[in-house]
């Protein structure tokens, strides 16, 4: 399975030191150069990490028409994700999201990335990750979408 990770999902499990639940569904990750930028300036703990892959995008020409849209993290995730022809793609902002499914690709976020760990039994459950993410890492979640998630999980 190739996964190609945006920067947001990477930094927020950073954030609860819950990386590890993207190698435990996942295996590998891949993110682009541009991510690896994103994610050094606020941290070296990435590096060396055997899980995930910092890749180049070798089209050029399409980050940039992606970039009229969006961040250069997305833009060059979306890229990637395109090219090594990604079974999916981490990305949670709702343009990056909307713009990598009319491109063709699988997109999920950090709740379906938590929906597939506890589904996995890599977590008891989501509702403690949410309050994490939401104290630590300042997730917003909005509380009737919250409410309706937790309840599609039995959790509410």
């Amino acid at each position: 399975m190739v996964v190609v990770s945006d920067t947001s999902p990477l930094l927020n499990l950073e954030r609860i030191e819950r990386l590890d639940l993207l190698p435990g569904l996942y295996g590998q990750v891949l993110a682009p150069a541009a991510v690896s930028e994103e994610l050094s300036k606020g941290s070296q703990i990435y590096e060396g990490l055997p899980w995930l892959s910092f890749v180049s995008v070798l089209d050029r020409a399409l980050v940039d028409r992606l970039s009229a849209d969006l961040d250069p993290g997305e833009a060059e995730a979306i890229a990637l994700a395109i090219e090594k022809k990604a079974d999916l793609i981490l990305v949670d902002e709702k343009r990056g999201r909307r713009i990598a499914t009319a491109n063709g690709l699988q997109v999920t976020g950090l709740l379906g990335v938590l929906a597939s760990a506890k589904r996995k039994e890599l977590i008891p459950e989501v509702k403690t990750v949410l309050d994490e993410l939401s104290e630590k890492a300042g997730f917003w979640l909005a509380p009737e979408l919250r409410s309706e998630y937790l309840q599609g999980l039995g959790e509410e």
